[in-house]
């Protein structure tokens, strides 16, 4: 599907019918690889002259806004489906992919009704799009608070010893608790193993000889046991501290093992069943917000026709879809079927015409049009 189209209006001098029918003749003789389908606008009010112009300064900033919230909900969508294994699916509005139902756009009476000014129906749309912006944010920041405290987890159990949860690199018969002996677990650099074990012993008195075990190895430290009467193991942190060896604090207990079992699989759960019901929300709301966009699309073509053609309404409406390399043709091919006594009016900057960089729009031309990124 392209992600580009042009929304382009056309002043008609005899009839929209016949100048449908050469937009279409000339296009597929000197563009035959540019789509072009017809864009049905309803009639709407026009209202006064002076809301018209006020509405006008608006409408910029209103797609700016609009097409933005379509944008962040694809890439939550993408995000989603890449984080699942998910194969991409077609968006679409009501069932409809987004392509076709731009292309072949029809105006929802029941959501929009035409007697309404454009006014309400352009505030009607970007309320609806900024609830939904809202809801975004808050079902995200849900869904990526239960995945941070995962990853937080994970980070735990996956980072090396002298930060990692020890809990499941521990066995209860590596750990002696007594009324007198206690266990101590000591994170080694790997290159100091042999200091490690010709030295634990003396670090303080009352060491068990040959009492430690090495549990576990990463990249870059070993995790050893050491038993030691109770009384003398704040001597032997402080001594093995200063020798460059790490004592964990580490207690033994199946019940918070359990506990912290069971907490990550209710988080595996929560995260699993949020990132579910958040893509279903984005693909629903990007087909509303995709609708809303396509109708706010149709006002301002309206909207910027009537200022541009005068009243009453009477334009053809189009949307095109050009290659890059196309686009010059199309362009002279639009700009001709215009009044051309006043098209160098609208020429640019280079070419010598008055309305160059007014505004600083790059669509200033002697016809309606503006751009739909899709993507």
């Amino acid at each position: 599907m392209a992600t580009r189209y042009w929304a382009v209006s056309l002043p008609v001098q005899k009839s929209a019918s016949t100048l449908w029918n050469t937009v279409q003749d000339l296009i597929s003789k000197h563009s035959f690889d540019t789509p072009l389908y017809r864009f049905n606008i309803p009639n709407l009010r026009v209202g006064t002259l002076d809301s018209l112009l006020a509405l006008s300064d608006d409408l910029f900033k209103s797609n700016t806004f609009i097409e933005g919230v379509s944008h962040k909900i694809r890439r939550q969508i993408e995000e989603l489906e890449r984080v699942s294994g998910l194969e991409s699916n077609a968006l679409s509005v009501d069932g409809v992919p987004v392509d076709s139902y731009l292309t072949r756009f029809v105006w929802d009476e029941a959501k929009y009704p035409t007697m309404s000014s454009l006014k309400e129906i352009v505030d009607s749309i970007h309320t609806l799009v900024a609830k939904i912006e809202d809801d975004l944010k808050v079902r995200v920041a849900e869904y990526n608070n239960v995945r941070g405290q995962l990853n937080a987890i994970n980070r735990k159990q996956s980072g090396s010893l002298a930060v990692r949860d020890l809990s499941n690199l521990v066995k209860p018969e590596d750990i002696i608790t007594s009324e007198h002996l206690v266990t101590l677990l000591a994170v080694v650099p790997k290159y100091s193993q042999k200091d490690w074990l010709s030295s634990y012993e003396t670090l303080t008195t009352y060491v068990v000889p040959r009492s430690s075990k090495k549990l576990y190895e990463d990249n870059e430290y070993s995790l050893y046991t050491v038993t030691l009467f109770g009384r003398v193991a704040d001597n032997f942190r402080i001594s093995a501290r200063e020798r460059g060896f790490q004592i964990r604090d580490f207690e033994y207990s199946p019940e918070a093992q359990e506990s912290r079992k069971q907490e990550l699989e209710k988080l595996v759960q929560d995260q699993d069943s949020l990132r579910s019901s958040l893509l279903q929300w984005c693909y629903t709301s990007y087909g509303e917000v995709f609708s809303s966009w396509m109708h706010f699309c149709a006002v301002r073509l309206f909207a910027e026709s009537i200022l541009r053609y005068g009243l009453p309404p009477s334009f053809l409406a189009c949307v095109l879809s050009p290659s890059v390399k196309s686009e010059k043709k199309v362009r002279s091919i639009l700009e001709g079927l215009c009044d051309s006594s006043n098209s160098t009016y609208w020429k640019t900057e280079d070419e010598g015409g008055a309305m160059a960089g007014l505004g600083g729009d790059a669509d200033a031309h002697p016809y309606v049009s503006f751009t739909i990124n899709v993507a």
